[in-house]
């Protein structure tokens, strides 16, 4: 266990350092505490969720492992969830599949295009008790009715029916939540269609995609309860070759539909980044999302770690002055949060509450390196020219002691100090996720 005196020590010695090139620590550490992860359900039971409608999971996703104290129900990935929050710093956010309704109660038996906020009330019920905001995923996966990979682009107008529907109950879903949390809830939109060898016919997809996501988002919803994003995808497994939601194609329909476009980190090609896209699409969007992942080799959603994509991304909402919410003059209404964070990966072969941890930890430390960066003076550098000493500043900056400053934010937000927290997640391992 770390000395608190020399933590404090530490701290203070890493303050006077960062004053020397005019960063307050202070402030950095009141943003950091005002940023809300969405946090992902689905590390916690590897993308699983409590339906008996028979599908399998597939469709482009696979998780790898099988760590024992997976999470069976609704009840106890609620309380592995209340253990993650109890080792993060700051207040988070749990996001939902819509495969998550809690088929204890009066979900039973409700297919996709029947559910219903009466199905996700237990959550609701939980997240109030818990102080945390709630967004939401459609599943356009692991069902029967994706057929031959396809889903709102099916060449069956049944098939596209039924999902067009469940697109329109998940909204509907979304901004009970929204309204009953007092927190807008974004609800995504991503799914797994396309096809493993080369088509003859790429616009007919198309076609049928954009009349599909018209009919999903023709009902008009109050955005203080519910903000609608889609979000692209350049491949996956059995759709190498074609992807009818690609980023252009979900590009032009965020800006031409002012719906939020979500911004996936492996959901593009293996040597692409999503930092450079940020500034670029909010140009012409309000807001955007991110679902921050790593990728390796392919889009593999593995556990966020502090690397240098991530760093990018981080850096990029913090010196473009993302974190706060702002007020643009072309948007009418509140202030505008115009990044959302959010996390998706699935990791079975390691303790689960550590993968989340892990990743959370990692994407705040992100934060937190960006804003401690003596931006001010690499600012002056690049503006007036002097681009050897933009260079030369950026990476002194790697070796200041951020580490002081993250042990410090942990300490006072009551959370475990550095690697602390592993000790409890294996005393939870032993006395909880063993008797599974």
């Amino acid at each position: 266990m770390p000395n608190p005196k020399s933590l404090a020590a530490a701290y203070t010695l890493a303050r006077e350092r960062f004053a020397e090139l005019g960063v307050d620590t202070e402030a950095a550490l009141r943003q950091l505490e005002k940023v809300s992860i969405s946090l992902h359900c689905w590390q916690g039971d590897d993308v699983g969720g409590f339906e008996t409608t028979g599908g399998t999971l597939g469709d482009g996703l696979a998780v790898t492992g099988n760590y024992p104290g997976k999470a069976r129900t609704p009840q106890e990935l609620r309380a592995d969830f209340e253990k993650v929050l109890s080792l993060l710093p700051g207040r988070h956010r749990l996001n939902l599949h819509a495969s998550y309704a809690d088929v204890s109660g009066r979900s039973l038996g409700r297919d996709r295009d029947q559910l219903g906020p009466d199905q996700f009330q237990e959550w609701i019920a939980w997240a109030r008790a818990q102080k945390i905001g709630l967004d939401f995923n459609q599943t356009y996966f692991g069902h029967p009715k994706v057929q031959g990979g396809f889903t709102l682009t099916h060449r069956d107008p049944a098939i596209r029916r039924f999902w067009v529907e469940h697109g329109i109950r998940c909204r509907e879903v979304g901004a009970a939540f929204g309204k009953a949390l007092g927190t807008p809830c974004l609800t995504n939109l991503w799914i797994p269609d396309g096809m493993k060898d080369t088509p003859v016919d790429r616009m007919g997809p198309r076609e049928l995609l954009l009349q599909s996501l018209d009919d999903i988002f023709r009902p008009k919803l109050d955005r203080t309860h519910n903000l609608d994003s889609v979000e692209p995808k350049l491949f996956g497994i059995g759709a190498e070759s074609y992807t009818p939601g690609s980023h252009e194609f979900y590009l032009g329909y965020a800006v031409s539909r002012q719906v939020l476009l979500t911004l996936d980190a492996g959901h593009y090609h293996p040597t692409e980044g999503i930092a450079d896209k940020i500034s670029s699409v909010l140009c012409f969007l309000p807001e955007i999302a991110l679902h921050v992942s790593r990728g390796v080799r392919w889009d593999s959603d593995h556990v966020v770690t502090l690397t240098d994509d991530l760093q990018a991304i981080a850096q990029e909402i913090v010196w473009g002055n993302h974190l706060a919410p702002v007020r643009l003059p072309s948007h009418a209404g509140a202030p505008l949060q115009r990044i959302r964070i959010g996390l998706d990966y699935f990791d079975a072969s390691i303790n689960r509450i550590a993968a989340w941890v892990i990743g959370s930890r990692n994407m705040l430390r992100a934060l937190l390196l960006a804003l401690l960066a003596p931006i001010s003076k690499l600012r002056d550098a690049e503006w007036s020219g002097d681009y050897t000493a933009r260079l030369a500043l950026l990476e002194e900056a790697k070796l200041l002691p951020t580490g002081a400053v993250w042990d410090q934010f942990c300490e006072t937000q009551g959370v475990p100090v550095a690697e602390t927290w592993l000790a409890e997640v294996q005393r939870h391992e032993r006395e909880v996720l063993s008797k599974r």
